[in-house]
């Protein structure tokens, strides 16, 4: 059956002022299911597609204590929000009502345009909730990166080293690299993002593969509109694949949310995104619409793994934001037809 979903969420919390430099930020949050005709993937209702936003539950969302008494440099330890980059490979799942959090220790440095970003974690606590078998992956996770500022753009040099005593599969080794910048072109202004990684098994995975990442995209951007093609790429050989577990899985390969898992023959997908800044309009303050077009195709031997169109549009009002986004997959060789949308309201005070 079609899935319909009605949630809610209360996130909130308490920050107090620094003492030498040192402050405690305890956060909690409350989600609730008012319509739950879906699969929460905790709830039991199997005979629904999945919507990954669990219901009647209360828990911690952060809690840290974080020390800013050295010059440049920023110690937090506890439960946190840590997103790298564009969160393709760390990332706090921002779009679920759940968002990801990690249990660890993180140091930030920042001095001379350089910038480094360091954390050990024992806990990831992810999207699906405390009473989810696969809501919590304890292990040892060492998440590196590493950035430096020039005038044409931005390099990141980052290692992420996963050991999951809950997710043998997800165990990796990924290294990469990462160049991102835009320069002016005539009356355009043009942006490019190039990235490469390579991904091996750790610790107790069960498989033996070396896999390699690829990201080449390039853009333009006029006045209130961007143009932009891309080309990803996620090894596979057709028994295991590059794999991302801790990423902010929602914003790449499609907002269906197909490809969370990479396909054992890897993935290449190749995009068009394009983007329009409306500005204020009518009682808003500003509307923004954002569209992608993706063909998909596996790595290894080349199969058509279907296609999908994506399109947001978001308006903001003093304290709300409404959103409106829809995903339309057309299956082919692989998975069904899937046809997503959301309506959202958010409140911050």
């Amino acid at each position: 059956e079609s899935a319909d979903a009605l949630t809610n969420r209360v996130r909130f919390g308490v920050e107090t002022g620094r003492l030498r430099g040192t402050s405690l930020l305890a956060e909690a949050v409350w989600l609730e299911d008012v319509v739950d005709d879906y699969n929460s993937t905790t709830n039991g209702e199997l005979g629904y597609p999945v919507v990954a936003d669990p219901g009647d539950i209360a828990t911690v969302n952060r809690f840290a204590l974080t020390n800013e008494s050295l010059e440049g440099t920023t110690l937090t330890l506890g439960r946190q929000r840590i997103v790298l980059d564009d969160a393709r490979f760390v990332g706090n799942v921002v779009w679920r009502q759940n968002e990801q959090t990690f249990d660890g220790l993180r140091a930030r440095v920042a001095r001379n345009g350089w910038a480094a970003d360091m954390t050990y974690a024992n806990q990831v606590n992810r999207i699906f909730g405390p009473d989810s078998a696969v809501g919590e992956w304890e292990g040892d996770m060492v998440l590196a990166n590493v950035s430096r500022e020039f005038d044409w753009g931005k390099v990141v040099g980052f290692g992420y080293l996963l050991d999951l005593d809950d997710a043998a599969a997800a165990s990796t080794d990924t290294f990469g690299l990462k160049l991102q910048g835009s320069a002016p072109l005539g009356s355009v202004t043009g942006t490019y993002t190039a990235a490469v990684a390579r991904q091996s098994d750790r610790g107790a995975n069960p498989a033996d593969f070396d896999e390699s990442y690829y990201l080449l995209e390039l853009g333009v951007a006029l006045d209130r509109t961007s143009v932009a093609l891309g080309h990803e790429v996620l090894g596979g050989d057709g028994t295991v694949a590059f794999s991302t577990p801790l990423a902010t899985l929602h914003a790449f390969q499609g907002w269906a949310d197909k490809f969370l898992a990479t396909p054992a023959a890897g993935m290449e997908d190749n995009y068009v995104k394009v983007g329009y800044a409306l500005g204020a309009r009518g009682p808003f303050e500003n509307l923004s619409a954002l569209g992608f077009f993706h063909q998909f195709r596996a790595d290894a031997g080349g199969a058509d793994f279907g296609d999908e169109l994506d399109v947001m549009l978001v308006a903001r009002l003093a304290r709300m934001t409404y959103t409106l986004k829809y995903a339309s997959y057309r299956a082919e060789g692989l998975f069904t037809d899937t046809d997503k949308l959301w309506l959202s309201m958010d409140f911050a005070f």
